[in-house]
């Protein structure tokens, strides 16, 4: 059950994180508690790969976005930028993580 949680409040953070409107002491809060999530999966395989799935969905939204930023109307690049800028910091706490577990998980063997 607390891996359920866990991975819940993951995704939860996550689209939490995704909104480029959230204010930034809330944005900081947020990274924390997802931080600890992460951190209470950090055990196994099986986790290992929830957060590579994870991973992989963030590395496909941030090339999407990225290929439409350039397309975007004249009025709304300063805000896509800003958007790709809030789904890199994501996407670096994801690797981040993955690549933390990885070595958890490849000593433990």
């Amino acid at each position: 059950m607390e891996r359920f949680l866990a991975r819940a409040n993951i995704d939860h953070y996550l689209g939490l994180l995704n909104d480029a409107d959230l204010a930034p002491e809330k944005r900081t809060t947020v990274t924390k508690l997802l931080i600890q999530e992460e951190d209470n999966l950090a055990h196994d395989l099986e986790q290992l790969e929830f957060a590579e799935i994870r991973a992989a969905n963030g590395r496909d939204r941030l090339n999407r976005l990225q290929s439409r930023v350039d397309s975007a109307p004249e009025g709304l690049r300063a805000e896509a930028k800003r958007l790709i800028a809030n789904v890199e910091d994501i996407q670096i706490l994801l690797e981040g993580f993955c690549h933390q577990l990885r070595n958890r998980v490849n000593n433990h063997r």
